[in-house]
């Protein structure tokens, strides 16, 4: 999803393990469901009680990218990548692995 200033990839199935609960995640919500880029600021796991999983959703094939205002995102076999590219903040999500960067 691509809205408002933000980019998030949320992921059902996953074979990695997430770090410890930063404090500032309250435990009322979830942690690590996916990733996300919010305005100009680093990338980092998501810490939110909602999802933007939609079955309805359009997909992302592989091998196509989408961009909208500063965010790109690309959809290769191995994941998703999504990149500010005002500040090259950035994530990569599959659902054997994740970077920040």
């Amino acid at each position: 999803m691509i809205i408002a200033g933000t980019a998030r990839c949320d992921i059902q199935h996953r074979s990695w393990s997430l770090p410890p609960r930063p404090h500032s995640c309250p435990k009322i919500v979830d942690f690590g469901q996916g990733l996300i880029i919010v305005g100009s600021g680093n990338a980092r796991l998501v810490c939110a009680g909602d999802t933007v999983f939609d079955p309805k959703a359009k997909v992302l094939p592989y091998g196509t990218d989408t961009v909208v205002a500063a965010f790109r995102c690309q959809s290769r076999s191995p994941g998703i990548t999504c990149t500010n590219t005002a500040t090259g903040h950035s994530f990569f999500i599959s659902s054997q692995s994740y970077r920040i960067f």
